[in-house]
């Protein structure tokens, strides 16, 4: 595992310990910004072609070094993350940036690994179906959680928790929720830029109602107010299984969420979509004054979730990481007995 680290002066350029049985590789850039980023990945991968093993690249940013580790013989596994450079707070030069270097990680890799059908069916139009298998995201159940932060009561506020920023339709929901009084709170969770003109148009639209806590990094309390939320309000637009919505699913929230492939395959038909501010509005009302449609969205919610375990999550990446690599499959205990022995799981067909 490559960990970087941002320092002024270069000390140890590469270093590594061990940590719960991961090697961890930290990585000293000396610079700052995009420039630690690239010459990051540079590094990483020049250390990783001199390591063999099967290389697990989770998105593609660093993709102009992928020919090189594979023109020394690297196997490639390469998580695609999602499309990039579709998102419009990047400048047209970033994002042809990202639009090459996607097509480099596409023809790099052996094997491309999409979180999502949509983003299978994307990355189709670059490489053969044969070289793609999806793996979404997991989750887990929640645990105990105590009251919600913030003063909050229960069933009284709902909640966003994304980077504010155009393609997650931030302003939409707050400008939507804030049409009228509801008698309840919008939880707006993110960082909020002074001078930054989305974010002040965010805060310029919102009612007395929204509250903005910022960025909140404990688990526990984010995690409560996931649970006792009326519901979950999930804005984005691009990208395939987005974690966020996962974890919410796995909450038991209802969810109100942008109207688009990515969020109805993962969250399923049985939840409430909008695709502008009106029909946004028209969901919250919905939600706010419907308690038997949102306690069938909550039970929904939970059947859907079953299909985001992170074993199963973890054994398909265990799997295609073997068959990449040419190792055998992973060992399956087919026996209960005492002394049983354990058989290879079988093959399936190769790539």
């Amino acid at each position: 595992m490559y960990c970087q680290r941002d320092v002024e002066t270069v000390r140890e350029r590469i270093s590594t310990r061990l940590w719960n049985g991961v090697e961890l590789i930290t990585v000293e850039t000396g610079l700052s910004g995009p420039a630690a980023t690239l010459a990051f990945d540079a590094i990483c991968t020049h250390d990783a072609a001199t390591r063999g093993g099967v290389c697990l690249v989770l998105g593609y940013n660093g993709a102009v070094f992928l020919p090189y580790l594979r023109a020394r013989g690297g196997r490639i596994v390469t998580n695609m993350d999602g499309i990039e450079w579709r998102r419009p707070k990047w400048s047209l030069p970033v994002r042809a940036f990202f639009y090459v270097s996607e097509w480099i990680a596409a023809w790099s890799s052996q094997r491309l690994v999409a979180d999502h059908p949509g983003i299978a069916d994307h990355l189709a139009r670059r490489r053969p179906r044969a070289a793609i298998t999806t793996i979404p995201y997991g989750g887990d159940p929640p645990a105990e959680t105590g009251p919600p932060p913030l003063g909050l009561e229960p069933d009284r506020y709902l909640v966003s928790i994304a980077r504010i920023e155009p393609d997650n339709n931030i302003l939409t929901l707050v400008e939507a929720f804030s049409r009228r009084a509801r008698g309840m709170r919008l939880v707006v969770l993110g960082t909020l830029n002074v001078g930054n003109p989305y974010h002040r148009a965010v805060e310029d639209a919102a009612s007395p109602e929204v509250l903005f806590p910022g960025a909140i990094y404990e688990p526990e309390q984010v995690q409560a107010l996931r649970v006792h939320a009326r519901a979950y309000l999930h804005g984005h637009t691009v990208g395939g299984t987005n974690p966020s919505l996962v974890e919410a699913l796995w909450a038991g929230n209802a969810v109100i969420a942008h109207d688009n492939p990515f969020n109805r395959g993962t969250a399923g038909d049985d939840q409430f979509y909008f695709s502008d501010r009106d029909s946004c509005a028209a969901a919250i009302a919905h939600v706010l004054a419907d308690e038997a449609a949102v306690a069938a969205a909550r039970k929904a919610a939970r059947r859907r979730a079953e299909r985001f375990r992170w074993d199963d999550v973890l054994a398909s990446y265990e799997d295609t990481l073997r068959r990449v690599g040419g190792y055998p499959p992973a060992p399956d205990v087919s026996a209960t007995e005492p002394g049983a022995v354990l058989v290879g799981a079988a093959a399936g067909p190769e790539w």
